[in-house]
């Protein structure tokens, strides 16, 4: 059980990318939600690069509320790198990452602290309902979530995203994961920890637009599978056992039958067909070795996650990182 006898510090982790007109409702939501429970918060928006006046506006409204800073990385790092800059920050007893478009409803989070006070160290948010997203979306996550936990050792509980809180000693653990390619997903359900979700029903965006397009999603999920499993690696060595097993096993038939038979005129056709369906296998394994390989030259390099340019408080800057 937890220290009842006081409010616990909420950090609310903010990664934000191009959101200038989903700011303001945001803040107005989430700060009401919070007030009401007489929380103790601070908000940490991390401004991925954006190109449009989101970073401007973070600035006015921290100046306006004293709860508010901003952290402004110098270049779009994509969102699981802002979401580790946010972590990194945080000065909370527990931390809420959050998507700034009120997709994941803030008044989960009066929910969340009331199961962490129960002992659980991880609280995270199931959707039970999608109806906001598209039918090529809804099945693209649930093929995801089924291929990945079949492939993976690490389980990713289903249709869950960021949208959770954890305890200190949650984030300390993954404060100390050194991995480049972040799959923040994987990473929560990788550190393991007393965890409970709770459904919701995710309405539409109140605001702007998903950045996140078709192309995006496919290398993010490709990230986390690669990330979590070498079973491709390995049903690749079985798969081009198989065949190689197969061709002697032909081969040992072709000689069989040219040694009874003599020697026919052979086949065009089945030549090619052989040539091309091993060149395509051979192709196909080639690629996959690449994905791992290039994900080690990535973690052998060591460089940052990230790189902050500054970190405003009250809209001045305190600091660069």
């Amino acid at each position: 059980m937890r220290d009842l006898d006081r409010q616990p510090l909420i950090s609310i982790i903010v990664p934000v990318f191009n959101e200038e007109q989903s700011l303001a409702p945001f803040i107005e939501t989430i700060t009401r939600v919070l007030e009401r429970d007489h929380a103790d918060f601070e908000f940490l928006f991390v401004d991925d690069g954006s190109t449009d006046n989101t970073l401007p506006n973070l600035l006015e409204y921290s100046r306006q509320d004293a709860h508010i800073k901003v952290i402004g990385l110098s270049r779009n790092f994509g969102k699981d790198a802002a979401l580790s800059a946010g972590i990194d920050l945080a000065l909370g007893d527990v931390l809420i990452p959050i998507d700034v478009d009120l997709q994941d409803p803030p008044e989960l989070i009066v929910q969340f602290l009331d199961y962490w006070r129960q002992g659980y160290d991880m609280v995270y948010g199931l959707r039970s309902g999608r109806d906001a997203d598209s039918i090529g979306k809804r099945l693209s996550a649930r093929w995801f979530y089924k291929v990945f936990n079949h492939f993976s050792a690490v389980k990713l509980p289903e249709n869950v995203g960021d949208f959770r809180l954890f305890d200190r000693k949650v984030a300390e653990v993954i404060r100390q994961l050194p991995e480049r390619n972040r799959f923040m997903k994987g990473i929560f359900a990788w550190v393991g920890f007393k965890s409970i979700g709770v459904p919701y029903s995710r309405p539409e965006r109140a605001r702007g637009n998903t950045k996140w397009s078709l192309w995006k999603l496919w290398n993010f999920a490709l990230d986390g599978m690669v990330g979590f499993s070498t079973l491709p690696l390995r049903v690749w060595t079985y798969l081009g056992s198989i065949v190689s097993l197969l061709a002697f096993t032909y081969g040992m038939f072709i000689i069989g039958k040219t040694l009874v038979l003599g020697r026919d005129m052979p086949g065009y056709a089945s030549l090619m067909t052989a040539i091309l369906f091993l060149g395509g296998i051979q192709l196909m394994s080639i690629g996959i070795i690449g994905e791992y390989v290039g994900r080690l030259m990535i973690e052998s390099k060591q460089r940052p996650i990230y790189v902050i340019d500054r970190v405003y408080q009250s809209g001045q800057a305190v600091g660069p990182g």
